[in-house]
């Protein structure tokens, strides 16, 4: 243990922190080995890590504490607002420090999200971890470690002033998509995924409530409606008789039977999957945070965020397989599992020419690949993985900020423009792009996506737009001719 680097103060000035009644210096965590969690709410392999930083914080209670630090790679994620939503709707509980300016970062010599570094009970850095580690071997290590201090530890540490984690009562809590259930007659239908509470809800034309599927607790289980569990789903696709969901905390696409409401598992194990390849068992094949599905005859499309790939899931014979994107992350067109790709996170199809466009959150971009034939993928918007802006125009000048929705519409194409909190136009014949009804819209009652980071929109005819207003936790009803009129769906 000589020789150790001190770790780099960090109660500083200028630092917000959450999730606690006041800074930590490192002298309040004397005596508990720290892991720091150098992390940003749009990477995927984040997320990844988090249930493995809630096993440590539940096996070590006493002996360890988790300390994220929020290392914003957009500008939207400087915004202290913003990261206070990220950590309501990714249930993070433990203390979370601000850096917008990257302080602790640079201190810390970090170079990659998602990167762990560990200090010992003395304040001195251990090592760091990037990427996305084993669970069980972190735990068996800092295990051993533990006891090997078992003796030298004292006093005990100082308990840490952690808030109590308030709770959000509304309708919807983090709705992500919103997709049309096929043809009922005269009753038309639409399936939200309502992520925050872990459920697939059903309403009506009105925004009336239909029906509710999951138990409201993150799980995996295979039962009949409300007795089933889903873990934070972000994307759906419909039929008449069914509903696809994109469970993305199971890492799994799940099938809800209308008729009965009986809940099956598709394809996905329940843990993170490897890259995509040939032809593989649905169900004994893991899946990587499924983020969006459309369906095509008996083919569902699917984006695999967490390989940057996308995957077909044929439902004749139950098998999935690579559509396209190699497994490494980066904006590169080329045929199929040649190109590169990166946080796929939506998906729209049109199903007249067969063409699947997608947003690729990570490069923000929209891109688009053949559904049928000869899968090549051709980039429309976007120009690389630390590329975004908020810029109108041809698609070569066009830039967006982590969008995460798609729909096709009008013969073009409307984004969710996520963290630019806003809605944008692709027009696919003049290849220009808008931002919808102009950069200072507003609707007829004044309301505004601002803040609101919408993950989802879905398009009914030719002036008719629902939208996921994510982090207002609602549903938005847009008539886009003259009237401007803005509806929001309540209860």
């Amino acid at each position: 243990m000589l020789g150790l680097t001190p770790a780099p103060e960090l109660h500083r000035s200028g630092l917000r922190w959450f999730n606690v009644s006041r800074p930590l210096s490192l002298s309040d965590l004397r005596n508990r080995l720290v892991v720091l969690d150098f992390w940003t709410a749009c990477c995927v392999n984040c997320l990844h890590v988090l249930p493995t930083l809630r096993r440590l914080e539940e096996t070590f209670a006493d002996s360890i504490a988790v300390i994220g630090v929020n290392s914003p790679k957009y500008p939207a994620e400087q915004d202290a607002d913003n990261l206070a939503n990220a950590l309501m709707r990714l249930d993070i509980r433990h203390p979370v420090i601000h850096d917008p300016e990257l302080l602790l970062w640079r201190d810390y010599g970090v170079q990659a999200w998602p990167t762990l570094v560990l200090v010992d009970p003395r304040g001195r850095i251990l090592g760091d971890l990037p990427g996305e580690p084993s669970a069980d071997k972190l735990i068996s290590g800092i295990g051993e470690m533990l006891r090997t201090w078992r003796n030298t530890l004292a006093p005990p540490p100082l308990p840490l002033p952690v808030l109590e984690t308030k709770v959000l009562t509304s309708r919807f809590r983090f709705p992500a998509k919103i997709k049309p259930v096929g043809s009922h007659g005269a009753d038309k239908l639409w399936a939200i995924a309502d992520s925050g509470h872990h459920q697939i809800v059903l309403c009506d034309d009105e925004g009336r409530e239909v029906r509710r599927f999951g138990r409201g607790q993150p799980g995996f289980l295979d039962l009949d409606g409300e007795a089933c569990a889903f873990n934070s789903p972000q994307g759906l696709c419909c039929d008449a008789q069914s509903i696809y969901v994109a469970d993305t905390g199971n890492h799994a696409i799940r099938h809800i039977e209308l008729a009965t409401g009986a809940v099956r598992t598709l394809a996905g194990t329940g843990e993170r999957g490897s890259p995509l390849d040939g032809p593989a068992a649905g169900r004994d094949t893991g899946l990587a945070s499924v983020w969006d599905i459309e369906c095509l005859n008996d083919r569902l499309f699917f984006a695999n965020a967490g390989t940057h790939q996308l995957g077909c899931l044929n439902l004749r014979t139950g098998e999935v397989s690579a559509l396209a994107g190699s497994g490494y992350e980066e904006l590169a067109d080329g045929a199929g599992t040649k190109a590169n790709l990166a946080q796929p996170a939506g998906l729209a199809l049109d199903r007249a020419t067969g063409t699947l466009y997608f947003v690729d959150s990570e490069t923000s971009s929209v891109r688009a690949v053949a559904a049928d034939g000869n899968p090549v993928v051709e980039t429309l918007v976007g120009a690389g993985l630390f590329e975004c802006g908020r810029r109108n125009g041809d698609f070569a000048r066009a830039r967006l900020q982590h969008c995460l929705g798609i729909s096709w519409w009008n013969g073009s194409l409307v984004v969710a423009d996520t963290y630019n909190s806003t809605l944008r136009v692709l027009d696919l014949a003049s290849r220009q792009v808008s931002e919808l009804g102009g950069d200072d819209y507003s609707w007829s009652n004044g309301l505004r996506f601002d803040g609101g980071e919408p993950a989802g929109v879905a398009s009914d005819g030719a002036n008719r737009l629902l939208v996921c207003d994510t982090n207002h936790h609602r549903i938005i009803e847009l008539t886009c001719d003259g009237s401007r009129r803005a509806r929001v769906w309540s209860a």
